[in-house]
């Protein structure tokens, strides 16, 4: 019989890094708005958010952590799920998502999103395997349980066409986990520099979620007149 020792940097991820990105999880769900209780344009509003920071940089984020990692267990755990995505048109199944919703994103919702977005852009941009791992791990991890919530807004909107929901309530569990246990790997082969933050990127992406979810920026009083200036001239 032998017993498996865990090095010092996977004890790391599987009792601070993990629980911590676990627990960030939670919080945004449990923070999540009762659906009940929003407008027609909130549910818009989210829904629109939601779609374009995730068709335009779910690919492109996993390709860039791709690049970043060392260990071939990252590489195959990434690869699948990019065979996914790209086989299946992710982008194109959330497309239709938002469509059937009445919530494809104007120009008023990308700017919301754009300075929280670029900045996990750029941070990802830095091709670290540790930091990207950890932030896609969150990334995959809420997706998946923001599924049902996400669904419920689409139904509440008038929406029918549920199958990006559906697929990524389900697939995200084991991509999630395996995102979690590629860290373990990754941290042993490649880690990170003294004093570096595993978990800045991780940091960056939850106000980016934060701002999806909330309409929350760090200007806000300037973003919302931004975009109330969109918003009429759509209507005008």
């Amino acid at each position: 019989m032998t017993t498996s020792v865990l090095s010092p940097e996977n004890h790391l991820v599987e009792t601070e890094i993990q629980p911590k990105i676990e627990s960030m999880i939670a919080d945004l769900v449990t923070s999540l708005p009762d659906a009940k209780q929003l407008t027609s344009e909130e549910r818009r509003g989210m829904i629109a958010r939601y779609s374009a920071v995730l068709e335009g940089n779910f690919i492109y984020w996993m390709t860039a952590s791709y690049l970043a990692i060392q260990t071939e267990e990252a590489r195959e755990e990434i690869i699948e799920n990019l065979m996914e995505e790209v086989k299946e048109s992710h982008p194109a199944m959330l497309r239709r998502f938002t469509l059937a919703a009445g919530a494809f994103p104007t120009e008023a919702d990308a700017m919301i999103v754009n300075d929280d977005m670029n900045k996990v852009r750029l941070f990802l941009g830095r091709l670290s395997g540790v930091q990207s791992l950890a932030t896609m791990a969150l990334f995959e991890g809420f997706i998946q349980k923001f599924m049902p919530y996400l669904a419920d807004l689409a139904t509440a909107q008038g929406s029918k066409d549920m199958e990006y929901t559906d697929v990524h309530g389900v697939c995200d569990i084991a991509h999630t986990q395996g995102l979690f246990t590629a860290l373990g790997t990754e941290v042993v082969i490649n880690p990170l520099d003294p004093g570096a933050d595993p978990l800045e990127g991780v940091h960056l992406l939850h106000n980016l979620i934060q701002t999806i979810v909330f309409n929350r920026s760090p200007m806000p009083h300037a973003q919302t007149a931004i975009a109330k200036m969109f918003v009429c001239l759509e209507k005008s």
